[in-house]
């Protein structure tokens, strides 16, 4: 991977004074004693999502990062995709007015081996909406107007095959300009090229229908029709996120 140095440990690594900044990329569960660990010796934290399991944790590094003058991110790359890019800059517009509804819908049936840790409740967070559909959270709530509150509700989990643990979620929003939103996510529903659905903003003038991935999306609104492709390049939004981290 083209390092320049290898540890026999993350406390090795930590304890560098050549380390700058630490990427936390483990399980859940050892996020926050990394985290307070990296800060102590004064460095920047990038960690993964969800970087915490309880607000107790997230106040903690707060304060332990409030105390140690150094930048945490959490590591929520869709929040840099060049979808959710071009729908911030859209709404912004005014292209659909202000907007009512936000649909959003991530399916597609991706079991897990029976040996992968997420299935660990501890180690892996232990629900769906923490481990993988809190990637949609970001986009959802940074499209110009602040969540409010947010609800989710789940199936009974399928306890056949290996992959027991849950993974389906249904989360109903609310923003501040009264404005509310679903999010549908499954990995166990089979879908169209395994994963190609469409999510949608609704608006007073408008709508804004794009496909889930990032690949395109249609404006439809104050009488005109764009077909727009927001770019493949970086499509994940990896690239832009340790941009954003090395800036700060």
């Amino acid at each position: 991977f083209s390092g320049v140095y290898s540890y026999t440990d993350y406390g090795q690594a930590i304890g560098d004074p050549k380390t700058d900044a630490v990427v936390i990329a483990v399980p859940p569960e050892f996020h926050l004693g990394l985290a307070l660990r990296a800060l102590r010796a004064g460095e920047h934290v990038l960690v993964e999502k969800p970087a915490f399991l309880t607000m107790d944790d997230y106040v903690a590094v707060r304060e332990a990062r409030d105390r140690a003058r150094q930048v945490v991110l959490v590591g929520e790359n869709d929040h840099y995709k060049p979808m959710a890019v071009v729908l911030r800059r859209l709404l912004a517009s005014g292209v659909i007015g202000e907007m009512v509804f936000g649909h959003f819908t991530t399916i597609a049936r991706r079991l897990k081996t029976a040996e992968d840790w997420r299935k660990d409740e501890a180690m892996g967070a232990g629900d769906p909406s923490l481990e993988e559909a809190i990637h949609w959270l970001p986009i959802a709530g940074s499209l110009g107007r602040v969540i409010v509150s947010a609800h989710g509700l789940r199936p009974t989990p399928s306890r056949e095959g290996p992959d027991t643990r849950a993974k389906s979620m249904m989360v109903a929003l609310k923003y501040d300009n009264g404005a509310v939103g679903s999010l549908f996510y499954s990995r166990e529903i089979p879908s169209f090229f395994r994963g190609l659905r469409l999510s949608k903003l609704y608006g007073r003038k408008g709508v804004i229908t794009f496909e889930s991935n990032g690949t395109f999306l249609i404006a439809r609104g104050g009488g005109m029709l764009r077909l727009m492709f927001p770019g493949f390049r970086d499509i994940r939004g990896y690239q832009a996120m340790y941009r954003d981290f090395a800036r700060a």
